[in-house]
C-alpha cells in the first residue's frame, strides 16, 4: 500500500474539517494551537506552515470568541501560520484583529498598511501602538485623521518619512495640537519644526484675537496678559525649554504674531528675570532693559529686534535701532545674566521692603 503525501494528508484534514461537527472543530482549533505553542525547537516554523491551511478551515467554522483568544495566542510567537495572521489581522470584530495588530512580529508591513488603510478606529489605534512602526504603515495611518496622528507622534517607535512630515504639517495647519506635540517630539528635524513654527495659525488659532493680525505698525501696543493668560502659556513654555525647543525661532514666531502672554513667559524662563520685571522692561520706553534681558536670554540680534519692533505696535526709527544693535554687541553675557539675576534680587527685596 502506498503512503499519502503531505500535501494529499493536508487536503483530507481541510475535506474533515469541513464537515465535522462545530464543537469537534473548537477542540481541534485548541490542540493545534497547543501543538503550536509547545513547540520550541526549529520545527515550529515547519509546523506553522503545515498547519496553516487546516487553521483557516477552522476560522471559518468558529465563533468570535474562539477567534480571538486565537489571535491573542498567536500574537505572542515568533512564528506563527502567516495566512492565518494575515485573515485575522483583517477580520471586521476589532476584538479578534487588534491583538495581532498590535504585538505579531510577523505581519509584515504591508499587511499592516492594508490593515491601516481601511479597518477601523480600534484597529488604527492597535497598529500605532505597536513598538514598532515602520514609515509606509506610517505614511498609511496619517491620512486617517488627528486622533491616530496624536497616537503615532507621541510613540517613540513611530519611524517617519518625508512624505509623512509632510502630510502632518499640513494637518497642523488647522489642528494646533499636531503642532505642539510634534514639536515637543525628541527627533523631529529641526526643518520641519521651522515650517511648523513659521506656518500661520490655523483656524482654532485664528478664533482668539491676536495682534499680528494687521502689520506691526498699524497695531495698537498689546495688552499686558492676565495671570490666566500666563497659567495658559507656561506649560507649553516650560516643555519647549526642557527638549531644548525653546530657541530664537519659537521666540521669533511669539513676538511676530503678538503671543504676549508666551512671549513673557519665555523671557522669564530663559533669563532667569521674573514675570514683573520682564513686563516693566516691555513697556519701559528704553530699550536698554530688554536688549539685556533678550542678551542673558542668549537669543540672537534676529529675534531680539523681531522682540523690539513688535512690543509696541510702532517700528524702531534707525537711530533706535542702532542705538539697540550697540547695547547688543556691547554686552556681554556673564554681564547681562549677572545684571537679570540682581535684578531679580532687587525687585524682591524691594517688594518686601528691605
Amino acid at each position: 500500500m502506498m503512503a499519502n503525501s503531505p500535501a494529499d494528508i493536508l487536503v483530507e484534514l481541510e475535506q474533515a474539517v469541513e464537515t465535522c461537527p462545530l464543537d469537534r472543530c473548537g477542540r481541534i482549533l485548541a490542540g493545534i494551537v497547543q501543538l503550536l505553542t509547545g513547540s520550541c525547537d526549529r520545527s515550529q516554523e515547519v509546523l506553522a506552515h503545515v498547519v496553516d491551511g487546516v487553521l483557516l478551515r477552522l476560522t471559518e467554522r468558529v465563533e468570535a470568541r474562539a477567534l480571538a483568544e486565537l489571535s491573542t495566542t498567536l500574537a505572542e510567537l515568533k512564528v506563527a501560520p502567516p495566512e492565518t495572521l494575515r485573515r485575522l489581522a483583517a477580520h471586521n470584530d476589532p476584538d479578534v484583529a487588534c491583538p495581532v495588530l498590535l504585538k505579531s512580529q510577523m505581519l509584515g508591513s504591508s499587511d499592516l498598511a492594508a490593515v491601516a488603510a481601511s479597518g477601523g478606529e480600534r484597529q488604527q489605534r492597535a497598529i500605532a501602538a505597536r513598538d514598532d512602526i515602520e514609515p509606509v504603515v506610517t505614511e498609511a495611518l496619517v491620512q486617517r485623521g488627528g486622533p491616530i496622528c496624536l497616537a503615532l507622534i507621541k510613540n517613540p517607535g513611530t519611524k517617519f518619512s518625508d512624505a509623512a512630515y509632510a502630510a502632518l504639517i499640513a494637518k497642523a495647519e488647522e489642528d494646533g495640537e499636531i503642532a505642539k506635540a510634534l514639536v515637543l517630539r525628541p527627533g523631529t528635524p529641526d526643518l520641519v519644526v521651522r515650517k511648523l513654527l513659521s506656518a500661520p495659525p490655523g483656524q482654532k488659532a485664528s478664533a482668539k484675537p491676536n495682534a499680528s493680525a494687521a502689520p506691526p505698525a498699524q497695531t495698537a501696543a498689546p495688552a499686558r496678559p492676565c495671570p490666566a493668560d500666563y497659567a495658559g502659556a507656561r506649560p507649553e513654555i516650560v516643555a519647549l525649554n526642557r527638549v531644548g525647543k525653546l530657541n530664537d525661532s519659537t521666540v521669533n514666531r511669539f513676538a511676530i504674531r503678538g503671543e504676549t502672554a508666551s512671549l513673557f513667559t519665555a523671557l522669564s524662563v530663559l533669563s532667569g528675570a521674573p514675570i514683573e520685571v520682564v513686563e516693566r522692561i516691555m513697556a519701559d520706553g528704553d530699550c536698554e532693559g530688554l536688549v539685556m534681558a533678550c542678551r542673558a536670554s542668549r537669543l540672537n540680534w534676529a529675534t531680539t529686534l523681531a522682540i523690539l519692533s513688535n512690543r509696541n505696535g510702532t517700528r524702531l526709527s534707525f537711530a533706535e535701532r542702532e542705538r539697540a544693535h550697540h547695547i547688543y554687541e556691547t554686552l556681554l553675557l556673564s554681564t547681562s545674566q549677572w545684571t537679570v539675576r540682581w535684578g531679580e534680587i532687587a525687585a524682591s527685596a524691594k517688594a518686601n521692603g528691605r
